[in-house]
């Protein structure tokens, strides 16, 4: 077949309007003349030649060629045959064998412009970058399916079409796929430090999804990754000389370039560590200075502050306990020897209260509750006998009589007795004696009025009368009618017997007004 009619064979059928000729074309005002214009007779004559056509040319192409316009096909004839008359045409196209070529056309069609479209949409997602081989493997069957098309094989167009598809769909399958591991791999290479190829995975996840989050904040992370991993080292350098601020300062810078870098998160938090350690370590040495200064209540206010940085506080905790315990064992040995000395003094009120005082300290401290029990025993029996010295005339009452002699008996009992105990004691001692010699007492009353020794007898009204009593402290009641009762107090013994006790009423009452 030749070039010609190759060219003639593509020659596709178009729709013809005559209304958009211009040989149609009439005007009205043309018209409306009687008398034919030259434009009208041009375009006589241009029918005229056409209907010629017709008559002479067309027979000739329609006898070559069927509708619509392909091109009939000829028996080929052997080399240097001699030419045969004309043979009718053995492969003409009928309408409805062309109308079944125009559907298979238009099957082809679709299944090609469905490819193109998943095509379009893989192009859009870089797909030569993570899968070149599969995508050019799908692309051969579209070519294939293209030569076909051309020659007018339209089903087995449709079918490498159709095999295209369906990988080029795939491969567009494995989008998430490939997504999920090129962040992977980008995630690595930057945990590896390797800016270059973090970059090259993060922009490939990117165009494989332009919405994607993670893959964009990965590149972000791979741009500036370089100058991170430079000021990590810088900082690292200032580290080993010693400049833990400024290379906290670095740590900082880093993380405002990449705050998901967790390698410089790590190092923050490990050069800050080292910081509050130094401070620790500053405060501390601070405490033991007033420690060892003998300001240990400042000393301990130190180490509360450094307990408070949240580093190391048990050591803190530890240093307080143990200036507390220094503190109280100093004041417990301070109190321990006032509370000796108050004994051997026989001071026992202070006594008491010292061990009072070193158990507020400490509790558990048996010495201290062992000599606080003995102490207050002796305060008490101490202040039994200044009140028995006392109160002498108590002793006529034969239950405190007992009583004093059951203390004054306690007092002998106990050995090595200070000198204060002692001389409670030998005075105690004659007042119990003499509290049981009894005394003649005389009374002196006026005949007249009823007299009665309070707990002792009623002796009625005389002049004089004589009783003989123990030592001790005695009341006298007199009672007569008509007059002011009287009441005496004496006390006999002890040096205090009077010569004689005078019991009479003799103030007379007077009467009202009213009475």
């Amino acid at each position: 077949m030749s070039e010609h009619e190759n060219e003639i064979d593509r020659i596709e059928p178009v729709d013809f309007d005559a209304s958009d000729s211009p040989l149609f074309a009439t005007k009205s005002s043309e018209s409306k003349n009687n008398k034919p214009s030259p434009r009208v007779w041009l375009a006589v004559a241009g029918l005229f030649v056409v209907a010629l056509a017709v008559i002479f040319v067309l027979p000739t192409i329609v006898e070559e060629y069927e509708l619509p316009l392909e091109r009939r096909t000829e028996i080929e004839q052997a080399a240097n045959a001699p030419q045969l008359a004309p043979q009718p045409a053995i492969n003409a196209i009928s309408p409805f064998l062309e109308a079944q070529r125009a559907e298979q056309r238009k099957e082809a069609q679709d299944v090609l412009a469905e490819l193109l479209r998943i095509q379009a949409e893989l192009d859009a997602r870089g797909v030569e970058s993570w899968a070149g081989d599969a995508y050019q493997e799908a692309l051969e069957f579209a070519r294939l399916g293209d030569e076909f098309y051309l020659q007018q094989d339209f089903e087995t167009a449709r079918d490498n079409y159709a095999e295209g598809s369906q990988a080029l769909l795939t491969i567009s399958e494995q989008v998430p796929v490939q997504l999920s591991q090129h962040l992977v791999a980008g995630e690595a290479a930057l945990q590896s430090n390797d800016s270059t190829l973090a970059r090259e995975k993060f922009s490939i996840a990117l165009q494989l999804d332009p919405l994607s989050s993670e893959a964009q904040i990965g590149l972000d992370r791979a741009e500036t990754l370089d100058e991170v991993n430079a000021k990590l080292a810088e900082a690292e350098q200032l580290i080993e000389d010693g400049d833990l601020d400024e290379a906290r300062q670095l740590y900082l810078a880093a993380l405002e370039l990449d705050e998901r870098n967790a390698g410089a998160r790590q190092l923050l938090e490990d050069v800050e560590q080292q910081i509050l350690q130094r401070e620790f370590a500053g405060v501390m040495s601070e405490g033991y200075g007033f420690l060892q200064s003998g300001d240990p209540e400042r000393a301990i206010a130190t180490f509360q502050q450094a307990a408070s940085l949240g580093i190391n506080q048990q050591e803190a905790e530890a240093a307080i306990q143990q200036t507390r315990d220094d503190v109280a064992r100093v004041a417990i040995d301070r109190l321990t020897a006032e509370a000796d000395l108050a004994r051997s003094n026989e001071e026992w009120g202070n006594a008491v209260q010292f061990y009072d005082e070193i158990l507020a300290i400490d509790a558990n401290l048996i010495f201290a509750q062992e000599g606080k029990d003995y102490t207050s025993k002796r305060l008490q029996l101490d202040n039994l006998l200044e009140y028995s010295v006392a109160n002498p005339e108590r002793f006529a009452d034969d239950a405190v009589y007992q009583q004093t002699l059951d203390i004054y008996y306690t007092g002998r009992s106990i050995e090595g007795p200070g000198p204060r105990l002692s001389g409670q004691l030998d005075t105690l001692y004659p007042l119990l004696e003499s509290s049981q010699v009894p005394l003649d007492i005389q009374f002196v009353s006026n005949n007249a009025t009823q007299v009665t020794l309070l707990r002792i007898a009623e002796m009625g009204m005389f002049e004089a009368q004589s009783l003989s009593l123990k030592p001790g402290r005695y009341v006298a009641v007199g009672i007569r009618e008509g007059y002011r009762d009287v009441r005496k107090e004496f006390v006999v013994g002890f040096g205090q017997t009077p010569d004689a006790v005078v019991v009479q009423c003799d103030e007379r009452i007077v009467a009202s007004r009213g009475s």
